[in-house]
């Protein structure tokens, strides 16, 4: 009998690049920025990119989920903005928009806002899972009803006046490093623990990955992409609960655009758009791209306009690299 001989896959310099190519970008913007500007890498610069980097990281986390199962949210800016300003009315000692017994206990408050984004997300993915309408429809409607719900709750102002327990998240420090690094760490965590060891995970990557195969396998389709909208939009609430703490107040205007950074973050990441392939490790590193490039613009003195471009340049470049591998595959 003829022994069966199996070879190992040879890897080659495009396989390289495919997995680590996000990473390589990365250490070489940050080692560009290093050599250009002697702030780029003191530890408060560092820390202050990480902390700017957390509400994005946290919303594109969520935004995996979702999109590994061939969807998007356009949702999750006014969703943060709705969870905000919901929390700031329970943590606020001004009466202008205090809730009534208020201010209650920060504890309360976050729960709140956690409701907020979790309603909002259980919405839209009743919606897309049980009536089968496009995902970008359904975000798209939810973008608008969460921020008119946003400025109807706040009545179009700012709720100023956060206690200092509440502001904790978002400019509180632990051991030097700030809260909100703790919480996008945690986040992600959490995230890459459900995604790589657990059945829902599997169940999430299947869905994407063949929804028709997912089906006949007896996975509960309906359930899963309800699901990921839920977490994602629990995500969007924490983060736009972060951004008030930050700010010092829960404002209506908050979290807009957002939604592009958060799946500029997940594109980049390496996560495609046709569903079933990704990892929330990409999407955090291309959450840090985005932060560093930013950062470093501003130490630079380029305008925010000319940011934009460039986001958008990544983002095009990031989804024809998407298609050209689904091509070949």
């Amino acid at each position: 009998m003829q022994k069966t001989t199996i070879t190992p896959p040879q890897w080659s310099a495009g396989m390289f690049v495919q997995r680590y190519g996000i990473f390589l970008a990365l250490l070489l913007l940050c080692l560009v920025l290093a050599l250009i500007s002697e702030n780029f890498l003191t530890t408060r610069n560092i820390l202050n990119v990480l902390r700017q980097t957390s509400i994005n990281g946290i919303l594109a986390i969520g935004m995996t989920f979702v999109i590994l199962t061939r969807g998007i949210d356009l949702s999750v800016g006014s969703v943060a903005a709705l969870a905000g300003v919901v929390a700031a009315s329970l943590a606020t000692t001004s009466s202008a928009g205090m809730v009534a017994g208020g201010p209650y206990p920060a504890v309360i408050a976050i729960l709140a806002g956690l409701a907020a984004g979790m309603a909002c997300g259980s919405v839209s993915g009743a919606i897309v899972a049980r009536f089968g309408v496009p995902a970008f429809v359904v975000t798209l409607g939810m973008l608008s009803a969460a921020r008119g719900l946003t400025l109807i709750y706040a009545g179009g102002r700012p709720i100023p006046n956060l206690t200092e327990e509440f502001r904790w998240i978002g400019t509180g420090s632990i051991w030097g490093i700030p809260v909100p690094i703790f919480l996008l760490l945690g986040t992600f965590a959490i995230a890459h623990f459900v995604l790589t060891q657990t059945r829902f995970g599997r169940h999430v990557y299947a869905v994407g990955g063949n929804p028709h195969a997912a089906k006949v396998s007896g996975l509960p389709l309906r359930r899963i992409r309800f699901s990921v909208y839920v977490i994602s939009g629990a995500l969007a609430g924490l983060a736009g609960m972060v951004l008030a703490a930050r700010t010092g107040s829960g404002l209506p205007q908050a979290g807009i655009a957002y939604e592009l950074d958060a799946i500029a973050a997940v594109v980049i990441g390496g996560t495609s758009l046709a569903g079933g392939v990704g990892r929330v490790t990409g999407t955090l590193i291309g959450a840090l791209l985005i932060g560093v490039m930013n950062n470093g613009l501003d130490l630079l003195g380029v305008e925010s306009y000319y940011q934009q471009v460039i986001k958008g340049i990544l983002i095009v470049a990031a989804v024809m690299l998407d298609q050209s591998k689904n091509k070949q595959d």
